[in-house]
């Protein structure tokens, strides 16, 4: 277990991961979800509570199926679709700032 535990902290990209875990995929998929993807396979690995005792095989396998579930999301989808980042749920993946905020970031005019 803790060999699959220290080969999992080693992973830094989605494509290290999907590789890793043997996941086939589009790169072109990746380069737009990347940080997306990642984020929801840590989402369902968290709500799926993984008991501790797992054996390094099982574990192995869940964690694949999750990353490959989370992947699939954005396949079919897109970021702004899946809303996995707080700012596509607050705003449905849209900016809001007013004129007037805009006006009172400015620095004051200089007399001419």
């Amino acid at each position: 277990m803790e060999n699959f535990i220290q080969q999992i902290k080693a992973l830094s990209s989605a494509e290290d991961f999907l590789q890793f875990f043997g996941v086939p995929f589009e790169q072109s998929v990746v380069n737009v979800s990347r940080l997306h993807i990642l984020k929801r396979f840590f989402q369902y690995l968290r709500q799926q509570n993984l008991p501790p005792e797992m054996d390094e095989l099982a574990l192995f396998t869940a964690y694949r199926e999750q990353l490959a579930r989370a992947y699939a999301d954005f396949v079919r989808s897109t970021p702004a679709q899946e809303k996995v980042f707080k700012v596509f749920q607050d705003t449905g993946g849209r900016q809001h700032v007013t004129l007037d905020s805009l006006r009172t970031s400015l620095p004051p005019r200089a007399a001419a």
